[in-house]
């Protein structure tokens, strides 16, 4: 998980870097699934070739739960990260998924099991909604001179709803599934989805013209955070309870600003900081046992 956290705290700022190069939200998603895709569908021939016996596939009955996990944790996921990052920013995007993702999953977690929610998590969410207030307004109530920041901030909003639906649903499948298989499908199918996108958008032949550079920051980001980060995540999902695996998200904002702030030169407010640490402190009153 320490390692998991680098690379996806790292994947803000890389995608950003993509941006600045010129390349689309979707059409960076795109190459990025396209290129983890193919290495899972290898991972996969090279299990079963090793492995005769070990299952490939999973049984018909669970496509469309398949099909949903793909959609729900890969192809809108991404496409509103992406999105989210070009207008708003690495950081931003960093603060708002990671934290406020524990507390949703938290939350769902409560209402699947039909729990009552405390009066320190009730606390907890108020203090939460507050800091999120802050962060996408970026600290200002003048709305219109910083349109462009809150609307970037309101689709990343999207973002941690779709997370905390990916870990959960995941979560199910692992149980019947093993945690690689369920992410070499969702990440292939997920990446096929992209597709249309990008084919809507004309981008997808970009992928012929990439500069060495693009390339390299595309593989980081199909290796690293897909791979291996995915991987690494329901791995772990596997073994311990959801809350406490996204716990470790909370170190993930911190590791985009110092790789945002030091490489591509983003600059974050005290404000949206205060904001951070409001929704931080959210998050612990809500997940601590």
């Amino acid at each position: 998980m320490l390692c998991l956290i680098i690379f996806w705290g790292s994947s803000f700022v890389v995608v950003k870097a993509l941006l600045l190069q010129g390349l689309t939200p979707i059409a960076i998603a795109t190459f990025r699934f396209l290129v983890a895709g193919a290495l899972f569908l290898a991972a996969l021939l090279v299990q079963k070739f090793r492995k005769p016996l070990s299952p490939a596939v999973f049984e018909g009955k669970d496509i469309l739960t398949f099909v949903g996990l793909s959609l729900v944790g890969v192809t809108f996921f991404f496409i509103a990260q992406c999105v989210g990052i070009n207008l708003a920013g690495a950081s931003v995007a960093a603060i708002l998924v990671c934290f406020l993702s524990p507390i949703l999953i938290a939350l769902f977690s409560v209402r699947i099991f039909n729990e009552a929610l405390t009066r320190r998590q009730f606390l907890g969410l108020a203090v939460a909604g507050i800091g999120t207030l802050v962060v996408i307004t970026g600290g200002t109530m003048d709305l219109g001179s910083n349109s462009t920041f809150l609307f970037g901030s309101l689709i990343l909003l999207l973002t941690p709803v779709l997370w905390a639906s990916y870990t959960l649903g995941g979560k199910r499948l692992i149980e019947k599934y093993s945690p690689f298989l369920v992410v070499a499908y969702v990440n292939i199918i997920g990446g096929l989805f992209l597709v249309p996108f990008s084919l809507a958008e004309n981008s997808l032949r970009g992928i012929l013209t990439l500069s060495l550079q693009a390339w390299g920051e595309i593989l980081y980001l199909a290796v690293t955070c897909s791979f291996i980060g995915y991987f690494i995540w329901f791995y772990v999902m596997n073994r311990v309870k959801a809350a406490v695996t996204s716990s470790f998200l909370f170190a993930e904002p911190l590791v985009t600003v110092l790789f945002a702030t030091t490489l591509i030169g983003e600059t974050i407010t005290p404000l949206i900081l205060t904001g951070g640490l409001l929704i931080f402190t959210g998050v612990l009153l809500i997940t601590r046992k």
